[in-house]
């Protein structure tokens, strides 16, 4: 087994791909594997990724053999004894060492299981105290958490089937739409999956989706919608009226997206393909949309729980050229948006750069647009939660991802001056026969 969780970690930690990819082709190639080995080997991949500069401290180098040694011994707590039939002669040896090793003189990065440059990056932004917080909170794998779909369901009745089930479900202490499992489990065969009534889906996403506030009868667009997750809240939050556009440059996530619609009972959602932020299709949608949501493509850094690789790939100049097309996206997405009406700039990322910085670069360069304080939406919206004029997510704290949002609104005085935006159309029906004309693809 060891042997077996040691290719799929030297594949990993040398390939560009996602852990969770790697490891899906690994097994698939592995059908002989059962579920216990399945899960071995994917929990003890997952854990040398989560700590790997300490391990690699404790191991004397990144031998993926001696990372896992060191992982079953100095986290996993593993005694000589215990082990021995695990492990062969020259592993032996090496679980001899590391487990002699003090773990004094440990490099705050160390500590923290970060590259150095990302821990100098979120120490000189959070302090020492909460960065340190924040890094070991992501040292552990993140919950369950499940968005009740109220087109058809609501959460009392859920919480009462898993109650009968027996399940341990708890109420997110935000989301009001949000269940939280104790443990991983199974949930794509579960009856209320299936059905439909429930979604998997972080709180922090959730609460993005309620920060949007759109309302019944609206034109809404998701604009990086990906898999279509926040996509299908904003539908369900609209109680299935109005009009919602997913864009995307991938067809393959909205593929996906159409597979998830299928079960959400939703049919005001629409999906279309773009070649970029910029496809000229577009243009004609300018000045049309209540609501436009940004989830940009982002460093994902506060997703680490979920997704540790993550932390050994993304490097500062990724950082740089990600910032770069956050604000070119954000940019273009402005146009789309009517007098009064919102923008809202997310990311999963733990970086000023790509949030606090790239929101007021984007006022400075956008006049037109205000910011609102992000507390004021939640609250209008039954969330109690305030995290200031933007929302501020992180893991330590509210046992979510890490997430960060701004909501910027269009003034109406100073509308007219953005001359790329259309003229205001006169009818609801007007803005159908021009959408029309574009012939999206609506997902059945």
């Amino acid at each position: 087994m060891l042997r077996l969780a040691g290719v799929v970690l030297a594949d990993v930690l040398s390939g560009s791909g996602p852990a969770d990819a790697k490891l899906g082709s690994f097994f698939r190639q592995n059908r002989e594997l059962g579920t216990k080995e399945r899960a071995w080997i994917a929990e003890s991949v997952y854990g040398v990724l989560r700590r790997k500069s300490f391990l690699a401290a404790m191991a004397g180098n990144e031998d993926p053999r001696r990372l896992l040694v060191a992982w079953l011994v100095k986290i996993q707590g593993g005694s000589l004894r215990e082990l021995e039939n695990m492990l062969n002669k020259q592993q032996t040896e090496w679980a001899q060492e590391i487990k002699a090793k003090s773990t004094d003189g440990l490099s705050a990065a160390e500590q923290a299981d970060l590259p150095e440059w990302l821990w100098q990056r979120l120490e000189a932004q959070y302090g020492n105290e909460q960065a340190l917080a924040i890094a070991r909170s992501m040292h552990k794998p993140a919950s369950l958490d499940l968005r009740v779909n109220l087109v058809k369901a609501n959460r009392d009745e859920v919480m009462a089937r898993f109650d009968t089930e027996k399940a341990g479900a708890e109420l997110t202490p935000y989301s009001p739409t949000g269940i939280r499992m104790p443990q991983r489990m199974s949930i794509s065969r579960h009856p209320l999956f299936m059905d439909g009534k429930i979604e998997v889906q972080d709180e922090g996403s959730q609460l993005l989706a309620l920060l949007v506030a759109p309302r019944r009868g609206e034109m809404i667009a998701d604009f990086c919608a990906g898999a279509g997750g926040k996509s299908l809240a904003l539908g369900a939050l609209m109680r299935n009226s109005g009009r919602l556009y997913a864009f995307d440059v991938s067809e393959k996530r909205l593929y996906n997206l159409g597979q998830r619609l299928k079960r959400s009972g939703l049919s005001n959602l629409y999906s279309q393909v773009i070649s970029s932020e910029n496809d000229p299709k577009l243009k004609r949608l300018n000045g049309k949309f209540n609501r436009v949501l940004v989830d940009a493509p982002c460093s994902g850094l506060g997703t680490l729980r979920r997704n540790p690789d993550l932390k050994w790939k993304q490097t500062p100049k990724d950082v740089e050229e990600l910032t770069a097309k956050q604000a070119s996206i954000l940019a273009r997405a402005a146009k789309l948006v009517k007098a009064g009406g919102r923008l809202i700039y997310a990311t999963c990322s733990l970086l000023a750069e790509e949030n606090e910085q790239l929101a007021e670069a984007f006022l400075a360069a956008h006049p037109q647009f205000q910011l609102v304080n992000a507390a004021d939406v939640l609250a209008q919206q039954q969330v109690k939660l305030d995290t200031g004029a933007y929302l501020k997510l992180l893991p330590h704290q509210h046992e979510t991802d890490g997430f960060f949002a701004a909501v910027f609104e269009l003034k109406a005085a100073s509308a007219a001056k953005n001359a790329d935006q259309s003229a205001e159309i006169a009818t609801s029906n007007v803005v159908v026969e021009e959408v029309a004309e574009l012939h999206w693809l609506r997902l059945r």
